[in-house]
């Protein structure tokens, strides 16, 4: 593979990516910097495909970052494949406004391949290629220039290790026939909505016990004036105030200025400042949360009851044997919050009853929930076994087709 020099100008880069439009994959990263700003920094980015690689300087003076963009976000024909890419998506996005597509994320494919729940990049490098990363740039400050050889060698083998691995992952994906297992995740990664951070609904992040519509008004205007203090000031969200804080000023409003002084987390400089003026004046005219935002109750957590929570658990353990037989992450298959909802009767909007997680899981998640499937130990071994309802009902999922294979996705074995 060719490696270039650190790209610095309009030219050289455009020649580049007329290149590797031409590809049928790019491998992606970015260097940012975020941890004194509200926006993340960008200080660095990696690309490359199967022939050629480069890191590209867009600190450089004068260096036009269209033709990299176009081919980011407006050219469909080539694959963009990142590991762990949702903070890459968002800074594309917040230049853009748009996120790659079509996308492809290592570590969300090695969930399918029974590598974990979150592969880091060096571990997936050292299990797919055998070559272990020096991590000795990892924390360096990749705002600072000149950046060093030691700095960009560390950047490219981002991408040159992407590029080997990817096609290997594919073709793995591909033979174990889990490759339309992905597009549900990839279409959620990237989806735009994801990564506009929108005032208005900053509080819901924040976690406060009250359901009083008074103090989630509060809550909500609190967090939004946040929000935009923080992106005009381009500064991280909890340096200005802290989430607790906002749940405290919410819950119990100070009445005059000079009471921020008091407030546990907050500047006594508050109590006369002109920032402090502006925060009063959004708590004094918070109106209530209305009927139509108020939080359900089943949203945050489902009432379960003792029962139900038993329930859960058994679920819980029903997705770890399933994972384990199918060697792939649970996380992909289920959460542990749409267990709750199936315990707790819901049956609509749970990605575990359709496609591929219904047949991996769902049915057999449901069936238990239902009384249909229950755990034994046979000769030592933590089996599923048909209850005598279902032996009563035996031809609830027959198909007509009388394939053998129906029945087999049903039986659960802890030794695989």
């Amino acid at each position: 593979m060719k490696i270039h020099p650190l790209i610095t100008d309009s030219q050289t880069l455009a020649d580049l990516c007329a290149r590797l439009a031409k590809s049928p994959f790019v491998a992606v990263d970015t260097e940012f910097m975020r941890e004194n700003t509200y926006w993340p920094e960008l200080c660095l980015i990696q690309i490359g495909d199967a022939q050629e690689a480069a890191a590209i300087d867009p600190k450089a003076k004068g260096l036009d970052m269209t033709p990299l963009m176009d081919l980011m976000v407006e050219n469909e024909e080539v694959l963009k494949v990142f590991h762990a890419g949702g903070q890459d998506l968002e800074i594309i996005h917040n230049i853009t406004g748009k996120t790659p597509y079509p996308l492809f994320d290592t570590q969300v494919a090695a969930m399918a391949l029974g590598m974990g729940e979150q592969i880091g990049y060096s571990n997936l490098v050292e299990s797919m290629v055998g070559v272990k990363l020096d991590k000795g740039a990892r924390f360096t400050d990749w705002a600072r220039r000149p950046l060093d050889r030691r700095q960009i060698d560390y950047a490219i083998g981002d991408v040159t290790y992407l590029a080997d691995i990817f096609p290997k992952m594919l073709g793995k994906l591909k033979r174990q026939g889990r490759g339309a297992w992905l597009d549900q995740e990839m279409e959620r990664l990237g989806d735009p909505a994801s990564y506009v951070n929108i005032p208005d609904l900053a509080w819901l992040r924040i976690k406060i016990p009250s359901r009083k519509a008074d103090v989630l008004g509060r809550l909500k205007a609190i967090a939004a004036w946040r929000e935009r203090e923080a992106q005009t000031k381009n500064l991280p969200r909890g340096r200005l105030i802290k989430d607790e804080t906002i749940a405290d000023l919410a819950a119990h409003p100070p009445v005059q200025q000079s009471d921020l002084s008091r407030v546990r987390g907050m500047s006594p400089s508050w109590a006369s400042n002109d920032i402090g003026a502006r925060l009063l004046a959004v708590i004094r005219d918070a109106p209530p949360l209305s009927d139509a935002e108020m939080p359900a109750r089943e949203d945050r957590k489902p009432g379960l009851g003792k029962d139900g929570s038993l329930v859960a658990d058994l679920l819980k353990l029903l997705l770890k044997i399933r994972a384990r037989d199918a060697d792939v992450a649970s996380k992909l298959i289920a959460r542990a919050d749409e267990l709750e909802h199936l315990a707790a009767g819901r049956r609509e909007g749970l990605s575990m009853l359709e496609g591929w997680r219904f047949e991996q899981f769902g049915r057999d998640a449901l069936d238990l929930v239902e009384g249909r499937l229950a755990f034994a130990v046979v000769n030592g071994k933590l089996t599923m076994t048909r209850t005598a309802l279902e032996t009563d009902n035996d031809d609830r999922h027959d198909t007509g087709d009388g394939d053998p294979a129906d029945d087999a996705g049903m039986r659960l074995h802890a030794d695989g």
